[in-house]
């Protein structure tokens, strides 16, 4: 199934915790001379209108981006999060938000490197319009980024990011996912495995959290973070907030999110009171 399009949910509060675990994380990695590697199985589009089109329509980004943007005083982090996506002004959201790949372009320094991959017909023909002039720095593939990140790992420098987050459409997406990490974690046991999921009310997304927290065991160290910002509807349906799982995290990750988590909760709740998990554990 090719059906989710990222761009009716561009910019929400799911967005906000992923892209704000993924800037953190990339400076942390640039703090380092060191080049390396930016991998993003599921890279969608690169960016999205929030003035026009799907974004316009769904308007989910008033749940996430929006309703941050002019707050003030905010975390450093959070400064942090609204400078990587561009919200500059002080107030409302940018016209244009953008996705995980155009966040990593801006970070990453002129020795890293992009690797993007986008299997979606339409989103990967924006895509790669997106990345056409960005040279040998980026290379975008139309593959199943799943089955596609064995071949780069480990990858020639030996450092890497690697964003996975699947739209998780079918029940197939969460098994897939745990036997990818496996691998990973097999080819290159030292990279940082950023994993999104959705928090819902179907069993494969509530199991999840002690799958991954299974594969942390292979790794170095792991960090877990959910927020959820409404109650369920009251067909159970819908998702209520999400979680990042990182295998391997940057050090100082743990304390930021420890500072953003309970001001996001107090910004982002919506129809209920919001709620924020945040575990750690290094070897």
């Amino acid at each position: 199934m090719l059906s989710y399009r990222h761009a009716y949910h561009a910019g929400n509060h799911a967005d906000v915790l992923k892209h704000l675990t993924l800037a953190l994380t990339l400076d942390y990695f640039n703090q380092k001379p060191a080049p390396y590697w930016y991998i993003d199985t599921h890279a969608g589009p690169g960016s999205y209108r929030l003035d026009q089109g799907p974004a316009a329509r769904t308007r989910e980004f008033e749940t996430g981006v929006a309703r941050i943007a002019g707050v003030r005083p905010r975390p450093k982090s959070i400064q942090r999060y609204l400078e990587a996506v561009g919200c500059t002004a002080r107030s409302g959201a940018p016209a244009v938000y953008p996705g995980s790949p155009e966040i990593a372009q801006r970070l990453l320094r002129d020795d890293d490197r992009l690797r993007l991959f986008e299997l979606h017909p339409t989103d990967f023909d924006a895509l790669s319009k997106h990345f056409a002039h960005a040279g040998r720095r980026a290379q975008v593939s139309k593959a199943d980024g799943f089955s596609s990140l064995k071949a780069l790992l480990p990858p020639p420098p030996r450092r890497a990011v690697v964003l996975i987050d699947p739209p998780y459409e079918v029940k197939q997406d969460y098994d897939t996912l745990i036997a990818t990490l496996e691998d990973a974690l097999k080819r290159f046991p030292t990279g940082c495995y950023l994993v999104w999921y959705p928090i819902l009310a179907r069993p494969e997304s509530r199991r999840l959290p002690k799958r991954l927290l299974k594969l942390g065991e292979a790794a170095r160290g792991w960090l877990h973070a959910t927020l959820s910002v409404s109650l369920p509807a009251e067909d159970g349906l819908g998702m209520t907030g999400s979680g990042m799982f990182v295998l391997n995290p940057p050090w100082l990750l743990a304390e930021q999110l420890a500072e953003a988590l309970p001001w996001l909760c107090q910004q982002l709740a919506g129809d209920g009171p919001a709620d924020y998990h945040l575990d750690s554990h290094s070897v």
